[in-house]
């Protein structure tokens, strides 16, 4: 084995391992979380969407991301405003517990595609409507670019996602400088792989345009966004497509890509305007008390 593949392979660990401290519970938590979340309104599927809000609501988490702490205060904020709200868990890698949105994108995309059967079934909706953070904001694109999802949903909505890539300010750039360095990236993290702007992937869903007909289209990107940069690479072009930088509503809000799918609820109201926009209303800097 090649000595930097030796410094590699830990070091990927490391990053994992270093993830779980930034992660507000533990995989028993998490577990004992999933478990209460029909009593709080998150997948129970004996709701019924109503006609206020006749879609169910699928909101899919990002990179390293699970269906419990990425969504632990949207999905409430979603719940009391009438929504029947449902989360899945994608992309797990074998040994690798907790920290899901690791595997190839394209079998995520697949698993999208079952959980939106399941939901659908369950509510006796036509359509179900997608909010998805960072990945989880890009994915469904593929789901509904090759797998038929276009038939099944109405709207996505994609807060800080990854749509064109990231060069992670230019640090992706560094894989050109150790020769193998992105085949071990792919092979132990291939969501991760996927993401890098120029990606076998992302040409594949990029090609022939951002969007299909027939689904709308809602971006919400910050400026501070330090992990898909540059953060206009967010913005998708196309019919139906709207692209909202969240300090063009209000100036003084810092979130940076986390933040601003965990607790921005200045972002949480421009989801919902983006999830029924006949009942829109102004968002701004005032929003954060709604």
């Amino acid at each position: 084995m090649l000595p930097w593949k030796r410094v590699l392979r830990p070091l990927a660990a490391l990053l994992l391992a270093s993830a779980a401290t930034l992660v507000p519970a533990t995989t028993a938590q998490a577990a004992a979380a999933q478990a209460a979340a029909p009593s709080s309104g998150l997948n129970d599927y004996s709701c019924k969407p109503s006609a206020a809000h006749p879609r169910p609501v699928v909101l899919v988490h990002g990179t390293l991301a699970n269906s419990v702490d990425n969504w632990l205060a949207l999905a409430p904020y979603l719940v009391n405003r009438g929504y029947c709200v449902y989360a899945l868990d994608y992309g797990q890698l074998p040994g690798v517990p907790f920290f899901n949105g690791l595997g190839p994108i394209d079998k995520s995309a697949e698993q999208l595609d079952d959980f939106v059967d399941k939901v659908l079934a369950a509510t006796g909706a036509a359509k179900a409507d997608l909010v998805g953070h960072s990945q989880g904001g890009m994915m469904p694109r593929y789901y509904l670019r090759f797998l038929g999802g276009a038939a099944e949903v109405n709207a996505l909505v994609g807060i800080a996602p990854s749509n064109h890539g990231t060069t992670l300010n230019g640090l992706t750039q560094l894989l050109d400088y150790f020769p193998g360095a992105g085949d071990l990236l792919s092979t132990a993290t291939p969501a991760l792989a996927d993401q890098v702007a120029g990606s076998a992937f992302l040409t594949k869903l990029n090609a022939g345009g951002d969007t299909v007909p027939g689904v709308k289209y809602t971006v919400i990107a910050t400026k501070y966004d330090e992990v898909v940069t540059p953060y206009r690479s967010q913005f998708l072009n196309g019919p139906n497509v709207r692209n909202v930088l969240i300090q063009d509503l209000c100036a003084t809000d810092i979130s940076e890509h986390a933040a601003i799918g965990l607790l921005d609820r200045i972002a949480f109201h421009e989801v919902t305007n983006a999830l029924d926009p006949a009942n829109a209303t102004p968002t701004t800097c005032l929003s954060v008390l709604g």
